[in-house]
């Protein structure tokens, strides 16, 4: 039964090429990995898979910075040094940095990194794991590819007199075209065959009308491959997420639309504790759930699931090239997960983060 479910789950390559993978910093067969453990629970997950690791015995040395949200924006110190530790590893395992609602001019250090860098494309990967936790829908299997650095997400806000706002949204051809064949490259490599474009261009003409013709005509370039384009409204998507998942296959989107929709798509298999994701760029690649989810509710309690930036970091070996490591670990959590005697409780469980890694690492082969 288990190794049955095993081939039923996709092995998803991220990368932007089929060229050698970026080992970045690589001493005596020791890769070295910048470690951004986050906020709320992000210790405790960062915490699950360096003892995975270890019990492994993946090659793999740590560069921790525990940069935080709630320090104040001009001490910009800690991130600095975290984006330069990325550049020379080229490769990073992130959890989520918090980012206050109530404090005026205080950036997203999420986004600051993420534009820095310019790992412009998201993807999250929304898939049912073999447990018995109650889901909506069975068989989801979609990949969610939001465009990182322009958007709603620009940061581009004033105040031309008091009591207006204006908020710019901005879209330009070229970010809008690199995407757009990342997710039609990526669903080439990964054996998909339908591109949907998610926007809301019957309002916003200009912004989403140039990202919806652009993403038409690049993926006009992959018909002879098999590769279906379709589009739809942002609001109609995500009813049809709900209702209908499994039409959808590879979505792209802007920044904005790709957020929500991936809280979406987390609700349809378990929950936020279980979506992988990354950020990949032309230089670096940083690793990080696909649900970005803080978890101040349950900080220090020890009942966070390890799976989603446990599956991330998976991903990650996998784009290092080491292949054997990562199928290791892989194949020890969705045991585990399949098992359902040892989970922890967003999915119905009564173990702790400790409880399901030690049960993993019990696991390995």
């Amino acid at each position: 039964m288990f190794r049955r479910t095993l081939a039923t789950l996709r092995k998803t390559s991220l990368s932007l090429s089929e060229e050698a993978p970026q080992n970045g910093t690589l001493y005596g067969g020791v890769h070295t990995v910048t470690l951004i453990p986050g906020d709320g629970i992000g210790l405790e997950m960062a915490n699950a898979v360096k003892t995975v690791f270890k019990a492994a015995g993946v090659p793999v040395e740590w560069e921790q910075f525990d940069l935080t949200g709630f320090s104040e924006a001009k001490d910009d110190t800690l991130l600095k040094q975290a984006i330069a530790s990325i550049r020379k590893n080229k490769v990073a395992l992130k959890g989520v940095l918090y980012t206050p609602t109530d404090r005026l001019g205080h950036i997203s250090w999420n986004g600051v990194l993420r534009k820095d860098l310019d790992v412009y494309a998201s993807t999250s990967l929304v898939q049912n794991l073999p447990g018995n936790w109650p889901v909506r829908h069975k068989n989801v299997d979609f990949a969610i590819i939001r465009e990182n650095t322009e958007g709603e997400y620009s940061g581009k806000e004033h105040s031309p007199v008091p009591g207006v706002v204006e908020s710019l949204k901005v879209v330009t051809r070229a970010k809008t075209e690199r995407i757009a064949r990342y997710a039609f490259d990526f669903a080439l490599k990964n054996g998909r065959k339908k591109v949907t474009i998610v926007h809301k261009a019957n309002i916003m003409k200009l912004g989403d009308g140039l990202f919806l013709n652009i993403c038409r005509n690049v993926g006009k370039e992959y018909e002879s491959f098999g590769i279906k384009t379709e589009d739809m409204i942002v609001d109609n998507a995500s009813m049809q997420l709900v209702s209908k998942p499994h039409q959808f296959d590879v979505i792209v989107c802007g920044n904005l639309y790709g957020n929500i929709l991936s809280n979406v798509g987390a609700g349809l298999v378990g929950g936020p504790g279980l979506i992988p994701g990354a950020n990949v760029g032309r230089e670096y690649a940083v690793f990080e759930p696909g649900c970005r989810h803080v978890g101040l509710d349950i900080q220090g309690r020890n009942s966070a699931n390890p799976t989603a930036l446990l599956l991330s970091s998976v991903n990650m070996l996998r784009h290092l090239g080491l292949v054997e490591y990562a199928d290791r670990i892989y194949n020890a959590i969705i045991e585990t997960v399949s098992e359902c005697k040892v989970l922890t409780p967003d999915v119905g469980g009564k173990h702790t983060t400790t409880d399901f890694t030690l049960e993993l690492i019990s696991k390995l082969q």
